[in-house]
């Protein structure tokens, strides 16, 4: 607006694209939202998939603990969490045949590293 103008409606004080300020403030809320929830999403992606390496780490663990594979239950453990892109944090065996297993992923994300945990024996 030109100084000395005048609105429509007889003011002098229009404001003229505020509506394009707003527009690009919400804009970029949702934006952010959105990298919020694909970010948190990802983690849950990644927390899945240690879990799962540290289920199939247990199994074999606890497969060669009971001899019905060759191998060191830790080892055999291992290898199994090496396929699925995991490290070993810890492999203990436990009284009853049963050993626990802790994973952590290699790839990591900006919250941090995705941990799973496992626990697996012989059939009750």
């Amino acid at each position: 607006m030109w100084p000395g103008q005048r609105c429509r409606d007889g003011s002098g004080g229009c404001e003229r694209g505020s509506g394009t300020v707003l527009a690009a403030g919400l804009a970029l809320v949702v934006m952010t939202a959105m990298a919020l929830m694909l970010l948190l999403a990802q983690s849950a992606v990644l927390a899945s998939r240690a879990a799962a390496a540290a289920d199939l780490a247990a199994l074999a663990a606890a497969d060669a603990l009971r001899g019905v594979t060759d191998g060191d239950p830790c080892t055999v453990a291992s290898e199994v969490a090496a396929r699925q892109g995991a490290a070993i944090l810890g492999c203990a065996e436990r009284p009853g045949q049963t050993i626990d297993i802790r994973t952590e992923l290699l790839e990591r994300t900006v919250l941090g590293a995705a941990t799973g945990q496992a626990r697996a024996g012989p059939p009750p």
